[in-house]
Formats: structure tokens, C-alpha cells, sequence
């Protein structure tokens, strides 16, 4: 098997609501040896904010010099992203190996697994091979019916920024969501929760108390700023001073969380010092989440793609660009809450560039351009990505800013034009 037929392979078995549930996961990674079995995990749900939250913990655990596995999705240019050990994606030889164990243990099963599923093996299989030492773990979707939820239990179980998002497969309210996603909090760990919706939070408290699993929330009010740029900020923690490398004024409340993951950990008995956390942070990369890709004009990267993500998204761009009209190279899927999205980034927009992302999900540039047309702005459908760039660029000049934003299936496939043409480096 090569790489790419192993690939193929994978994305060949698609994903359906009808088929959610852990028995196909459990059965196949037993047919495996049940590799996660060997592991110890932090395991990451919510609703916004997962992956940056991932790779902070991520980031300061190897500063600690663990050896750490790192499981994300979705992937934004080469499908390896979604399994790094020690800050690298697991090479390609090394994917076609384990996914080659994968199918033939699949194949044998009367239900095959989905794709999600059986990317989930691959990955427990790799982390075993390379004898990770913690491996940091991101819910695909919901948490207590996602595939990663055979683990037994984490060191610790974090839950993110919560949002209505999935609501026909997670619930209609907060509440209901955020009841799936603490479906992560198993008896024995340790729980760390975003201190955001208070219906969230309370779910979360409760299912704490039923589960006799301590409780830390990441309060924002011990988080302040002290200065911010588009390469980072630094901020005061407890009286303690950190550098991030990430902008944007909601990365500070996915590092408060971090941080409380860290104490959680420490508990645990993880020898974490306080220069590791410090470097990791001031480190940590984390692509499409208000990357800078080019600075004349200047290009900024975001793979938001939804109101939560918008409002964040519009709050650091007003604070980071004061008064500057913003040039937005958009594209978004059509199951989205897309009209609220439009609506927060409206006031900073001198002009919309519309794009199709590459999803069967996804709104027609033309159905978008004609939306935000009808609510006052200039905006425009393009074809493809170098039309789309081309015009972007023009239209702000060289001192002017683009900012592409909407989906993730959108910007991943614009930042690898940008580098294309020379701008931008791999993360």
C-alpha cells in the first residue's frame, strides 16, 4: 500500500449520522491489540477553540520533553497533519503501514468502520508504534458517541468554548450540546472547562458531581492583556507573565485553558516546569487561526467558520487594525449559520471576494455574493482561488489588508496558493 492508496482508502468510507456510536471503533482497535490501551491521553472537546488548545498542550508538553502524539482534524493541505508525534505528521510510509493493518482488521468486520473511525485506529496504532509518552487528543464532533471516546480514562478531559453548532446531531440548545460533549468525563480523571456559557458550565459542573471527578474552570478574569500584535501577545496569568504566539484576543482564553490543563496534569504527577510552559507557549504554531501569510498587502488566514468564530474573529481585527477596511476573500458551507457570520464581518469590510470551498456542503460564490449584496455590500463571485487571490489583492492595494475566512476547506487550499507564489511558510 502507498500513501496515497492508503489515502484512498480511508476517504473512500464516508461518515453518517445514522452510524454514530463507539462499538465499531472498540471492535476494530481489539482486533488491533487495542494499541490505545498502552497510552495516556489528555482528551479535548468543544465547540470552538479544540485545535489551538491541542497544539498549546502540545507545544509545552514537548518543552517538558515528553514525547506527545497529536490528533486533529480536519486536515487543511496534507492529510498527514492529523497525526503528529513530537510536532511532526506521521511520514507517509509510516500512514500506509498502519492504515495496511487497519483495512485488514476492517475487512473482517461484518459493519465497516467509517472513515473517522478508522483514522482514529491509525492513529492509536502510530502513537503505540512511537511509544508516546502523552498523547493529546481532539474530539472529532460531540464526545460521548465520537470515536475517540473508546479511550479509557484521560489524565485529563478538557472542554472548550461551547456553541450551537451539529444541532441535528448534537441537540437543539447549549445545554444539550455541551450534556454530549461531557460525554469525555469519565470516573478517575480530571476536568478542565472554558469558562464560557453558564448553561455550558453548569452542564459541565453537573456532570463532574455525578462522575466525582474534580473541577477547574479557566476564569478569565485572571487573564490580562499587556500588549498584542499580529505575531502575538504577552499577558499576566495569575501574576505570572507569558508570551503567546498567537494573536487574536480569544487565544488568551484557550491559553487560560491551557494553563489549567497543565496544573491538572501536574496533579497527575507530569513534571511540567514552569520554563516548558513559558516556551511552549511562546512557541506553539497553529495554522489558519489569524495567520499573517503576506504583509504588503498584508494576508491573514482564518479557518472560522462560524458566528463564535466570526464575532472572535471581527473583536481582534478591530483591535489589531483599528480603522482599517478590510478586504474578505470568503467562501463558507451552506449548512452554516452563514447570514450571522456576514452580519458581524459587514462593518469592517470594504469589499467581499467570493469563493466555492471544495465541499459538497458548500454555498455557491454567486449565492453568497447575491447575499451580502442585498444587505449592502460590494461584493463579487470568482471562479477559483488564483482568480479569487488575484482580485482580492488588487482591490486592497498595497496597503490595504485581505483576510480570508469561512471555512477551513476554503482557507487550507488558499494558503497553499500563497506559498505558491512565495508567500507565507509551512507551519
Amino acid at each position: 500500500m502507498t500513501p496515497q492508496e492508503a489515502i484512498d482508502y480511508i476517504e473512500s468510507y464516508g461518515w453518517s449520522a445514522t452510524r454514530l456510536g463507539l462499538g465499531r471503533t472498540r471492535e476494530l482497535l481489539q482486533k488491533l491489540g487495542d494499541p490505545q490501551k498502552k497510552l495516556r491521553f489528555v482528551h479535548v472537546a468543544g465547540s470552538n477553540g479544540k485545535g489551538s488548545t491541542c497544539a498549546m498542550l502540545d507545544a509545552v508538553a514537548r518543552e517538558a520533553g515528553l514525547r506527545t502524539g497529536l490528533y486533529t482534524s480536519p486536515y487543511l493541505e496534507d492529510f498527514c497533519e492529523r497525526i503528529r508525534v513530537n510536532g511532526e505528521n506521521i511520514p507517509g510510509e509510516a500512514l500506509a503501514r498502519v492504515t495496511e493493518r487497519v483495512r485488514d482488521a476492517a475487512e473482517t468486520m461484518a459493519d465497516h468502520p467509517s472513515q473517522f473511525e478508522l483514522v482514529t485506529a491509525a492513529s492509536m496504532l502510530y502513537f503505540a508504534e512511537e511509544r508516546c509518552d502523552l498523547v493529546v487528543l481532539e474530539v472529532g464532533m460531540g464526545g460521548e458517541l465520537d470515536s475517540t471516546n473508546v479511550i479509557d480514562c484521560p489524565d485529563v478531559a478538557v472542554i472548550t468554548n461551547i456553541g450551537l453548532e451539529h444541532t441535528e446531531y448534537l441537540g437543539d440548545t447549549i445545554e444539550k450540546i455541551a450534556r454530549t460533549k461531557a460525554g469525555i468525563i469519565k470516573h478517575g480523571c480530571r476536568v478542565v472547562c472554558y469558562d464560557g456559557a453558564g448553561e455550558a458550565t453548569a452542564v459541565v459542573r453537573d456532570v463532574c458531581a455525578e462522575r466525582d471527578v474534580p473541577l477547574r474552570v479557566a476564569s478569565f478574569n485572571r487573564v490580562t492583556l499587556i500588549s498584542q500584535a499580529l505575531d502575538g501577545q504577552s499577558f499576566l496569568w495569575k501574576e505570572e507573565e507569558y508570551r503567546l504566539a498567537l494573536p487574536g484576543a480569544y487565544q488568551l482564553h484557550n491559553a487560560a485553558v491551557a494553563l489549567e490543563t497543565v496544573a491538572a496534569l501536574r496533579e497527575c504527577g507530569w513534571d511540567i516546569p514552569e520554563r516548558a510552559v513559558k516556551a511552549g507557549l511562546a512557541e506553539v504554531k497553529w495554522p489558519a487561526r489569524m495567520e499573517v501569510m503576506r504583509r504588503k498587502p498584508l494576508v491573514l488566514v482564518d479557518g472560522g467558520h462560524n458566528p463564535q468564530c466570526a464575532e472572535a474573529l471581527s473583536s481582534s481585527l478591530r483591535a489589531l487594525l483599528p480603522g482599517k477596511k478590510l478586504v474578505f476573500l470568503i467562501g463558507v458551507l451552506a449548512d452554516k449559520d452563514y447570514p450571522r457570520m456576514m452580519e458581524l464581518l459587514l462593518p469592517l469590510a470594504q469589499e467581499f471576494i467570493c469563493l466555492t470551498p471544495r465541499s459538497g456542503r458548500a454555498l455557491g460564490a454567486g449565492a453568497l455574493a447575491l447575499h451580502l449584496r442585498k444587505h449592502g455590500a460590494k461584493a463579487r463571485a470568482c471562479h477559483g482561488i488564483d482568480e479569487g487571490l488575484d482580485a482580492a489583492l488588487a482591490a486592497a492595494g498595497e496597503d490595504g489588508a485581505v483576510v480570508a475566512f469561512g471555512s477551513l476547506y476554503l482557507v487550507g487550499a488558499i494558503r497553499t496558493a500563497l506559498r505558491s507564489r512565495g508567500d507565507g511558510e509551512p507551519s
